[in-house]
């Protein structure tokens, strides 16, 4: 594997005797941020289930391999998954609501995230929860960590989701429809979060969405998924001027007004998104 490539999917996987994703074939290298597009029910959230090993393998058949900066995931025990999730891969989720505890204060539950897999004193938690904080543009102050997740807006209860994803600075970040509960102001801003984290870190973003606009405001490429396969992969550019499957074709004839991707995002190489 070559070394920029923090991961490399060769997987097919089915439930009992129904097939869910077939021959898939998908890498990420570090800096690069990575769409993956399909309709609902295509299999993207059942990947990202699979790469965090977080499918419940009594009832998912999987075949082939998911390696990460050279381990495949596949092969590992569940306490060595939980060793690498939340320290070298993070998940964001599409409702922050949801997924943060409303019983727990946000320095409560930034500070669990961080001593899950960090050792130090309480000096060492508050800069790393400082940090985190600062890196997703959000105060540090005492009164804003003592908020519980009901008194802030669905935006910011996001960044905190971010926030607790990247405080231990993981290689691979998972999108899954992450900003698809938030209005088109807000939506834009976690946007260029996630750019500007990829590019500040060398993170690896797989960004799970069927929103083809935000896709192109953001991805570097493009993978589209569509009955379980990855139909076509390509530079979000080509992908969005020069469609060549059928099935992309049709995706990108129902957006009446797909942004010029020209204009949607900043074109970037790798060396520029490690810097």
């Amino acid at each position: 594997m070559a070394t920029d490539i923090v991961l490399a999917a060769r997987l097919s996987m089915r439930y009992g005797a129904r097939p869910v994703l077939r021959d898939i074939e998908m890498d990420i290298r570090a800096g690069e941020i990575l769409g993956l597009v399909g309709q609902s029910g295509s299999g993207k959230s059942t990947l990202a289930m699979a790469i965090l090993g977080l499918l419940d393998k009594k009832r998912a058949e999987s075949q082939g391999t998911i390696e990460f900066e050279g381990v495949d995931l596949l092969r590992l025990k569940e306490r060595e998954l939980r060793d690498l999730r939340g320290r070298k891969l993070a998940l964001v989720l599409q409702s922050p609501l949801s997924s943060l505890n409303p019983a727990l204060k946000i320095r409560t539950q930034l500070k669990e995230a961080w001593r899950a897999h960090a050792k130090g004193n309480g000096r060492d938690c508050d800069l790393a929860i400082r940090a985190a904080l600062t890196s997703v543009s959000l105060p540090s102050d005492q009164d804003f960590l003592r908020k519980y997740p009901s008194q802030m807006s669905v935006g910011q209860a996001q960044r905190v989701l971010i926030a607790m994803a990247v405080i231990h600075r993981p290689a691979l970040l998972i999108a899954d429809e992450a900003t698809s509960a938030l209005d088109v102001i807000t939506q834009s801003e976690i946007l260029a979060l996630f750019r500007k984290l990829s590019r500040e870190t060398g993170a690896a973003l797989l960004y799970i969405s069927h929103d083809l606009a935000s896709v192109a405001g953001i991805c570097d490429r493009v993978a589209i998924l569509h009955e379980g396969s990855i139909v076509e992969c390509d530079e979000t550019r080509r992908i969005l001027l020069q469609p060549q499957h059928e099935y992309t074709r049709r995706l990108m004839a129902a957006m009446p007004k797909l942004p010029e991707p020209s204009g949607a995002y900043e074109p970037r190489t790798m060396a520029a998104a490690s810097v």
